[in-house]
């Protein structure tokens, strides 16, 4: 009973801290030809840093996914997998607008006029509203449900896509759908594009079998640049699988943006040379600050996930280069100051190696845990210089 209050209550709080972020917003479409309203989430950080740029999410039947999208996006974001967005909900099922919004010719799949119109109202006047009013990334991602879910590809099979990630819970695919799919995703050749799909048995076996028909033609893709992920919640409704989808949808579109986990280090990193190594986590940061507009310092687990392979590969040859790197970044650490002591003491030049050491050595603050690992080894560089041989200490 206890662990039910904590979990309600801290729903309930967690509640009223994002929706003092959330606006309504009237917005006037010319192409629509009236109202329609939305629900803007700001992250915190938007007025505290005026350079920071954010990915824009739209959220289709917002009544019912708005919420969840946002509450699995302030968490992630806390735990530093992903970064914080722009969401922006339409709101379509006052009058039941999903209906014409969303709707397409039973003849050749394509939108009727009526959802030409809302296709244009998302394609030129949000996107024109938010980029001329908010600091937006270049990184967009959209996000439907059912019938919804289906119209947000409409934005894909154009010759420019519009979204860099798409997800489809529950999609109801119009007859031609998973074929213009197949066909758009062996054209991709800019940037990469995120695909979630998500299905569930509970669906009518019209549209759980199609989901399972494009499933497979979308999993044998070879194009590098279409990135894919799809889920089957076979023992959950159409409702709770959307409360299952979105958070596994999040994680895979933003992936890139988390520390390095295991799975990244053994197929990405661990056969690399230090060079390589050092590369690839300088790309992997230049991408996340240009993609979603984070300018992140490279964390500090992702600089000892590598450590191993400039330490024990080529003689130590790139741990000079590997600690200017870390200086340039975290200049109030002494990591950077070891590496490149680390390096001059392999080379035998110890009074470089001392000053290196002792300078990282003064950056520790007072009473740090470290700092009697760290001392060693300036103990150890002073020994050598006496013909006293300690092997080196990891501590830094």
């Amino acid at each position: 009973m206890k662990n039910i209050l904590f979990v309600v209550t801290f729903i309930f709080i967690s509640t009223c801290i994002f929706s003092q972020n959330i606006q309504l917003k009237k917005f006037n479409s010319k192409e629509l030809n009236n109202d329609r309203y939305l629900r803007i989430y700001i992250p915190p950080s938007y007025h505290l840093d005026s350079t920071k740029l954010y990915p824009l999410t739209i959220v289709l039947d917002a009544e019912y996914l708005f919420d969840v999208y946002v509450g699995n996006a302030i968490l992630f974001a806390n735990k530093e997998k992903a970064p914080e967005q722009i969401i922006v909900g339409i709101n379509q099922n006052q009058y039941n607008e999903r209906y014409e919004d969303c709707s397409y010719s039973e003849e050749n799949s394509f939108p009727t006029q009526q959802a030409d119109a809302f296709y244009r109202f998302i394609r030129s006047e949000l996107f024109d509203y938010f980029e001329d009013n908010y600091r937006i990334s270049p990184f967009k991602t959209i996000v439907g449900n059912t019938l919804t879910a289906n119209f947000i590809n409409y934005f894909l099979i154009e010759e420019y896509p519009a979204f860099s990630a798409f997800v489809n819970i529950n999609p109801y695919y119009a007859m031609d759908m998973p074929t213009m799919l197949q066909n758009k995703i062996q054209t991709l050749n800019n940037e990469n594009i995120y695909y979630y799909l998500s299905n569930t048995k509970y669906n009518t076996d019209k549209y759980e079998n199609t989901i399972k028909t494009t499933n497979s033609l979308l999993s044998i893709s070879e194009n590098s640049k279409f990135k894919y992920k799809y889920d089957s919640f076979d023992n959950s409704s159409i409702t709770a699988s959307i409360g299952q989808a979105i958070p596994s949808a999040i994680s895979f579109i933003f992936d890139l943006y988390s520390a390095i986990s295991k799975d990244e280090f053994d197929s990405n990193i661990k056969h690399l040379s230090p060079a390589d190594a050092i590369a690839y986590l300088e790309n992997k940061y230049v991408e996340i600050e240009y993609l979603f507009g984070s300018n992140l310092k490279i964390r500090e687990s992702d600089i000892f996930a590598v450590e191993s392979i400039i330490l024990d590969k080529e003689n130590g040859d790139y741990l000079k280069n590997f600690g200017e790197m870390i200086n340039k970044l975290h200049k109030e650490s002494p990591i950077g100051d070891y590496y490149i002591g680390r390096y001059y003491e392999t080379g035998g030049k110890y009074k470089q190696a001392l000053n290196y050491y002792k300078n990282g050595y003064m950056k520790l603050p007072e009473g740090d845990p470290n700092a009697d690992g760290y001392y060693e080894n300036i103990e150890r560089v002073l020994n050598k210089r006496e013909g006293i041989n300690i092997e080196p200490t990891n501590e830094n």
